[in-house]
């Protein structure tokens, strides 16, 4: 017996051989690397639940069942202790977090070990596939597991040992865990809110309430989806969201309460500290996705005249929890930023040297409204790992820290990715590994192929034509599908690689005549294509008769050729709606799947295509 899923349902005999029940549960003591079973629960007469301790009463087990060393009679009840749990109501089914791959994973199955013919230790969870199948049936694992081995790719067991494990569920928050491994408050905020993310709705408050305020307030900041983020504070009281929020840094305070409707944000920035809601306050004040959004007020700006040693001191004298320093900044007499000097300088300088021999006086500075992408690329291009935000006199608002600006990066990069059409799970090439994946994310046209064709030989059959007809602007309907694909494809590489006017002004005219005049070249080469086959299929003076089979013949693929090159031009010259489209949903922080676009490209020109077809094939056989 060496899973929970084998022994559960095993019968559970007497010293004189009578049957009292089946097992349907283990408890262990939670102290230990890997704890021993402590108690067997199982199943009597009537469902009657009984549970007794393991030690004192069981013999010896196997895969016939576990044997008692007692009579029925002497057997005496007992009851679980404030550090133990039940396998199977506690652990199995159940969400876990692995803290050393750091994720949410789900036990399918508990591995146990025996020690001696009545000892056992769980040695940890089962999270894979086998696991899975073990529960459906023993034999189904075996089958499964041997034909893997037979096509050269072996199914591995998934066990995450119990010193990895950490519960989330209400009913064993309480219980203490082992303590040779990292548990949930213990790990860096970032991994929290991945942890956190991958969890059920139903878990997410309950493991968030296990952290005090400061940890809620780094791991929140963490998070990437929004709606989590409103989700969360949601469920948390308005003090103590309020008191979260106070503990962040302002622009984070800042971009999670701008996501919160505005009676909510109202209550929380009243019940925080005048100087916390006055920092939140002013960043708000400023345009969504600019410098002045995503600055921090906390920076470290000191009189040119000061001495190294008052730079050091004052340094010393941030709060904790105080934003990352990465440089100090001098003033002159009215204010103004002058220069900047980083920490490497301030140790190396002698302590009374004066701050304004040492800094740089050349610095690079942007204005609150600077669009926060311009910010980003300022400083990767100046490698700075912060940049000063002033007014028009010089006068520091703020700072954008290197975190703040790799954010920024990141999210424009993703909605690049979007736009081009790349998940996420994509591999580094933007194709999906897996074969069936990559045909319908690419290939989806030969699709839209055959079902058009399916649906426009259907119609005419209805309509008292010949069906069989529908070859011949089928021959010609991949063209349509590829041009339309391959213009949307190009709309969304002009959108990614465009660089806006200084006046604003969107290139929709050129971009037209430029496609336009694709177009026009692209349908005189589909239709001379046309005439190519027409003159290799069918003999010379097959259309001069007009008439007979051949002739509708010739005339249906020639005619064809001719309304696919026509659907092709207008797939190109009208592309700059998809342009326009693109450009307006940018405007209002609209991401757009480059998939979806390109799949509603096809459709669109699939659907015009076929309608026309049908009707041409109508008019023609009449």
């Amino acid at each position: 017996m060496n899973y929970l899923s084998e022994m559960l349902k095993l019968p559970v005999v007497d010293v004189d051989g009578e049957r009292l029940g089946v097992v349907n549960d283990l408890g262990i003591a939670t102290g230990e690397v890997f704890p021993h079973v402590t108690s067997l629960a199982f199943q009597g007469p009537a469902k009657t639940p009984f549970m007794i301790s393991w030690r004192k009463y069981v013999d010896h087990l196997d895969d016939t069942g576990v044997y008692l060393k007692a009579r029925a009679t002497d057997v005496r009840f007992s009851y679980l202790q404030p550090d133990e749990l039940l396998l199977a109501r506690d652990i199995l089914n159940k969400q876990i977090v692995d803290t050393q791959g750091l994720k949410v994973v789900r036990v399918n199955d508990l591995k146990l070990s025996a020690s001696g013919e009545n000892q056992l230790r769980l040695l940890g969870a089962e999270v894979g596939i086998r696991g899975l199948l073990r529960a459906i049936h023993p034999m189904l694992e075996h089958v499964v597991v041997g034909a893997s081995k037979v096509l050269g790719k072996p199914l591995p067991e998934h066990i995450i040992a119990w010193s990895y494990m950490d519960l989330l569920e209400r009913s064993t928050q309480q219980i203490k865990l082992s303590v040779s491994h990292k548990t949930l408050d213990e790990l860096h905020p970032a991994d929290i809110a991945d942890i956190i993310e991958q969890l059920d709705p139903r878990l997410r408050g309950e493991v968030f309430a296990q952290l005090d305020t400061a940890q809620m307030a780094e791991a929140i900041s963490e998070f990437d989806d929004e709606e989590l983020v409103a989700e969360v504070l949601e469920g948390m009281s308005d003090r103590d969201a309020s008191s979260m929020l106070a503990l962040m840094d302002p622009d984070d305070a800042a971009a999670l309460i701008d996501e919160l409707d505005y009676e909510k944000a109202e209550k929380l920035l009243r019940l925080m500290g005048v100087k916390e809601e006055r920092a939140i306050r002013n960043l708000l004040g400023y345009e969504e996705n600019t410098a002045g959004r995503i600055m921090t007020s906390e920076f470290v700006a000191l009189p040119a005249t000061d001495t190294v040693d008052d730079a050091i001191e004052a340094i010393r004298k941030l709060d904790e929890d105080f934003e990352s320093i990465y440089y100090v900044y001098t003033l002159d007499p009215a204010g103004a930023l002058t220069g900047v000097l980083s920490l490497r300088s301030l140790i190396v300088a002698d302590h009374d040297a004066r701050l304004n021999s040492l800094a740089y006086r050349d610095v690079v500075w942007v204005a609150p409204d600077e669009d926060q992408e311009d910010v980003a690329e300022e400083m990767s291009k100046y490698n700075l790992a912060a940049m000063p935000v002033c007014d028009e006199n010089r006068h520091i608002l703020g700072i954008v820290t290197v975190d703040d600006a790799m954010e920024v990066m990141s999210e424009e990069h993703q909605e690049d990715l979007q736009i081009a059409g790349m998940g996420a799970s994509e591999g580094g090439s933007g194709e999906s590994m897996h074969m069936f994946a990559w045909f319908a994310r690419r290939q989806y046209w030969l699709l839209v192929w055959a079902i058009a064709s399916g649906i426009v030989a259907a119609a005419l059959e209805m309509l008292g034509s010949q069906g069989s007809l529908v070859l011949y602007p089928m021959c010609a309907m991949p063209v349509v599908l590829l041009t339309a694909s391959r213009a949307v494809s190009f709309v969304r590489n002009y959108y990614l690689e465009y660089e806006p006017a200084e006046d604003g002004d969107k290139p929709y005219l050129g971009f037209f005549a430029q496609t336009t005049l694709v177009g026009a070249v692209l349908a005189v080469v589909i239709y001379l294509c046309g005439q190519l086959v027409l003159g290799a299929a069918y003999p010379e003076g097959v259309l001069a008769t007009g008439s007979g089979a051949a002739a509708l013949s010739a005339e249906l693929l020639s005619t064809s050729f001719a309304l696919a090159a026509l659907v092709a031009f207008a797939s190109c010259a009208l592309s700059v709606i998809y342009l326009k489209l693109l450009f307006w949903r940018d405007d209002r922080d609209l991401n757009t799947s480059g998939s979806a676009l390109g799949v509603s490209g096809v459709l669109i020109a699939g659907v015009v295509y076929a309608v026309a077809a049908t009707m041409l094939v109508l008019w023609l056989a009449a």
